[in-house]
């Protein structure tokens, strides 16, 4: 055996992720309002970057020509030295602690401020504030007409609610926290559930129901039972079973279950406040022309980037082998890539999207029963791009269109055999199973095995299994909990 070193030469075939090959990645799977976020961070982080500020570009180079002419003045008035006729800009931003920030910047936050300029009263300012369930309570506790402590004692109540409106607190443990009496926090809140809405405060769904049921009037002994003993089986639409329990026809139960089931379970879902609300921002929207379909990208909402003119003219009067040179060269290649990274995640986007509408024309012109299935290999042969990028460029992003506003991997689904080359997909299927249901008799509803012979006859093979399946997706109970007597 040879050992030693010795010095080879080869040649081989690497894939090699550059930091601008993973940012392009990552902006290509940002959806609009993570775009939005990353580029306000870099526009901090970048001092070339700057953000068009709803002005004219015509005005922005007339306005930086004027602070590059006032630079100038400045820079003639500065001493300098004989032997070296060029201006030292590395000291001239290190004095003026520009090295950091835009001087544009810096100049609009003191000469571009107007202290007596009229606020911005556009409507698209203001928001709406939600009352939230505690101050929708605190507001009709200080009508109550009781004592200082008996109010004190209700606000903490109020404040101990969950998000649905429960007291997960006991009167007793309440009144150990505040030191009194549980006779008195059990007579407060009694108060509270008075209030509306009609429930609040309780200390589980069978109560919540029976107040609800007090304040209509449709408190029978046998509706009391119903919700004190037999929830379970009213939600598995057991009313036989109900109805043998309580000595009552399956009629009857079916008519008090009627009425139970218009109560409200959770009386504090309805208010704001507790939790926050996101917002769908589309990503693409099509809209109809004609006889065919316009894909725009929404950038709206996107800053407009370009390249500071101050900063520019920096690094073309700035000698090249200096530290703010170097620096500057390096901040506008990282400038110049991200924005060419974006312009290229809308083109990617749009061509995805393009290929998408083309091929679920179908759907656009006819409804949701005629979706097509769609793979992935299929849009990326079509565009001429891989499939992850497919998928980078539709996860998390919405499209709004014609017909609503769909989460893009929508229109990506698989499907079922029927007498077609392509077959048919399973968001269609899920609305022809649907329609069936939509259309049946109550009294007799259709099971699984029914709907699936019913698909056959339209050439759809589908197994019971499937259709039990996409029921449940859908959120739709079977054949026995949907029959009414």
């Amino acid at each position: 055996m040879k050992l030693g070193f010795e010095l080879t030469l080869e040649q081989k075939q690497a894939l090699v992720m550059t930091p601008e090959l993973i940012q392009a990645i990552q902006i290509l799977q940002y959806n609009t309002q993570e775009l939005d976020d990353y580029v306000e961070e870099q526009i901090l982080v970048n001092p070339i970057l700057e953000e068009d500020q709803s002005h004219s570009e015509e005005h922005s180079e007339d306005e930086a020509d004027r602070e590059a002419e006032r630079e100038k003045a400045e820079a003639a008035e500065t001493p300098l030295n004989n032997a070296d006729a060029e201006f030292d800009w590395t000291e001239y931003l290190r004095q003026r602690e520009y090295d950091d920030i835009s001087y544009r910047h810096l100049e609009a936050g003191f000469a571009g401020y107007d202290s007596d300029s009229e606020p911005d009263r556009r409507l698209e300012q203001y928001v709406s504030n939600d009352i939230s369930l505690s101050e929708h309570l605190m507001f009709q506790l200080q009508f109550q007409d009781i004592s200082l402590s008996r109010r004190q004692i209700g606000k903490y109540v109020i404040e101990s609610l969950d998000p649905n409106g429960y007291l997960t607190q006991s009167a007793e443990e309440i009144a150990e926290q505040l030191g009194v009496g549980s006779a008195k926090v059990a007579e407060v809140i009694d108060v509270i559930r008075t209030f509306d809405p009609l429930g609040v405060a309780s200390s589980d769904l069978s109560q919540c129901l029976l107040i609800q049921l007090e304040a209509l009037g449709k408190d029978t002994p046998e509706a009391r039972q119903i919700v004190t003993s037999h929830l379970k089986d009213l939600a598995a639409n057991r009313l036989g079973h109900i109805a043998r329990a309580v000595k009552l026809s399956v009629r009857e139960v079916q008519e008090i279950a009627d009425v139970i089931r218009l109560l409200e379970p959770k009386p504090g879902r309805r208010f704001g406040g507790v939790t926050e609300n996101r917002y769908i921002i589309p990503d693409v929207v099509i809209e109809k022309s004609a006889d065919d379909y316009l894909v725009t990208i929404n950038d709206a909402g996107l800053p407009k980037l370009h390249i500071s003119p101050y900063y520019r003219k920096i690094l073309q009067q700035a000698d090249k082998d200096s530290n703010i040179a170097q620096f500057l060269t390096g901040r506008l290649n990282s400038a110049l890539w991200l924005i060419k990274s974006i312009e290229q995640r809308s083109q990617t986007i749009y061509n995805v999207m393009s290929a998408i509408v083309r091929y679920q024309k179908d759907f656009f012109d006819r409804g949701e029963k005629h979706l097509k299935p769609l793979t992935l290999r299929k849009i990326a042969d079509d565009v001429g791009i891989h499939e992850s990028t497919v998928s980078r460029s539709v996860n998390g992003k919405y499209v709004q269109t014609p017909r609503g506003v769909f989460e893009i991997k929508y229109f990506f689904s698989s499907g079922v055999r029927d007498g077609s080359a392509d077959g048919v997909a399973s968001g269609s299927v899920k609305a022809l199973i649907r329609e069936l249901i939509e259309a049946e008799d109550e009294l007799s509803p259709l099971s699984d095995q029914t709907i699936a012979e019913m698909l056959r006859r339209d050439r759809i093979e589908i197994s019971r299994r499937t259709i039990a399946k996409y029921r449940d997706e859908m959120g739709i109970p079977s054949s026995s909990g949907r029959r009414r007597f």
